[in-house]
């Protein structure tokens, strides 16, 4: 197992460095740049600005120079906001994010499993068209429609919950975002745990411990949900990759000061390194819980082994 994943840190080192330059050039490319202003800037200013960053190197020169800085650590100023480097913002933005991400996570994955193993037990009758129906309609729906709706019922007719703003951290003004970002998630965890519970179920292994006489509770929870969870595992890799790096969508609705809001308006902004950041960041995140999720998968299934 340890050279195993020995292995796949040693192949995350090219991919990541693929995704690096994939992203440095196609931002560069765009049109704009991080001093353009609709009335325009004094000619003088913005030369000295671009002095300044580096932005008056030629690009495969400013592309060397964030790669050695990259590989210390550093993430570089951010342009848009010039006293704070993108490390710092990440340090205040990104346990925001990880903290509404991995409640909705997790929330999704307990909710979505048990309904979708309902379904599974229920399968054609009532239990098993509501959940679907349900399921169906919670992928379906977006997530600039949920908070909306959310924001008019509980925060403005009920005044039950604030409608925007993190205030804190405080529970309160998390539970909107968590809601929103864990319904779609719910409703995707729930169809696939109720087809591959479906599956499992029908296969030999389950009919041979029924036909031995084990109980119900036995064969569901030690036998066929073990099986049906491979599904879930790994999805949830890619999943809580995006949650917890923060939904774009979800918090500039809520003003929440998370990266993905840092990413929105770095990539108006034409913020390079911001943006540069918040994919290296997605990017390292994705790498680690792909890893983690095929770990899972040898611990769940037995018949997975990486030796």
């Amino acid at each position: 197992m340890l050279r195993y994943v020995f292995r796949r840190l040693l192949t995350a080192i090219p991919t990541l460095f693929v995704i690096v330059t994939i992203s440095f050039f196609l931002i560069r490319v765009a049109p704009g740049g991080p001093f353009n202003q609709e009335r325009g800037l004094n000619p003088v200013i913005k030369a000295n600005l671009e002095r300044q960053f580096g932005l008056d190197q030629p690009l495969w020169m400013q592309y060397l120079h964030y790669l050695n800085n990259l590989l210390h650590g550093n993430f570089g100023p951010s342009y848009n906001l010039p006293d704070f480097t993108v490390a710092e913002l990440f340090k205040v933005g990104l346990p925001v994010s990880i903290q509404v991400g991995a409640s909705a996570l997790i929330l999704a994955l307990i909710i979505g499993t048990v309904l979708g193993v309902i379904a599974a037990l229920r399968q054609n009758k009532g239990a098993d068209y509501a959940v679907i129906a349900t399921a169906t309609a919670g992928s379906t729906v977006p997530t600039f429609v949920i908070a909306p709706i959310y924001q008019l019922i509980f925060a403005t007719t009920l005044a039950l919950v604030p409608v925007a703003t993190w205030g804190g951290g405080a529970l309160v003004n998390k539970i909107g975002p968590i809601i929103t970002l864990a319904l779609p998630q719910i409703a995707i965890v729930a169809r696939l745990m109720r087809g591959s519970m479906i599956e499992a179920l029908r296969s030999h292994h389950i009919r041979t411990a029924r036909a031995l006489g084990l109980s119900d509770w036995s064969i569901i929870v030690k036998h066929a949900l073990r099986g049906a969870l491979l599904p879930i595992v790994s999805y949830s890799g890619p999943a809580a990759a995006a949650l917890l790096t923060g939904s774009i969508i979800v918090e500039t609705i809520f003003q929440i000061p998370g990266v993905g809001r840092y990413f929105v308006e770095a990539a108006l902004n034409r913020d390079y390194t911001l943006v540069m950041g918040t994919v290296v960041v997605i990017a390292l995140f994705t790498i680690l819980f792909n890893l983690i999720v095929d770990i899972l998968y040898a611990a769940v299934d037995p018949r997975v082994r990486y030796d």
